[in-house]
């Protein structure tokens, strides 16, 4: 058996994380962009209640608050799992501070042309 995943070269998953990282602490619109794949959407239950956000709304969402880093807010963000499924999709699982909160994001990833996107975000307050 063939396994790509011996040969498999993770740092575009990496730089497409950096960019992430990079866009929640700043909003930067034009990482937004690049991060979130035009048809994207966002699912979260919090309290019992599941929230389902298409790309567009939570576009509006982050156009509509203050950064993290207008805010002086401390930055801490890591990878703690990369699971490649295919050269064209892959899950992570990374843990970032956002406005005070500890956050545990799974991204959906697919690679489209030459650049990695997140195709569906999971989300949950961890602290």
């Amino acid at each position: 058996m063939n396994d790509f995943r011996a040969r498999f070269d993770s740092s575009g998953i990496e730089g497409l994380l950096k960019d992430y990282f990079d866009l929640l602490y700043t909003q930067d619109m034009d990482l937004f962009e690049r991060v979130f794949h035009p048809d994207s959407v966002l699912y979260s239950a919090q309290d019992g209640e599941v929230v389902v956000r298409p790309r567009t709304a939570y576009r509006a969402v982050m156009e509509g608050r203050q950064s993290p880093a207008e805010a002086g807010a401390p930055r801490h963000d890591e990878i703690l799992l990369i699971d490649v499924l295919s050269p064209e999709m892959a899950l992570v699982k990374v843990r970032l501070r956002l406005f005070g909160n500890t956050m545990e994001d799974y991204l959906n990833l697919l690679k489209v042309g030459e650049r990695w996107t997140v195709a569906a975000k999971l989300y949950h307050r961890a602290a």
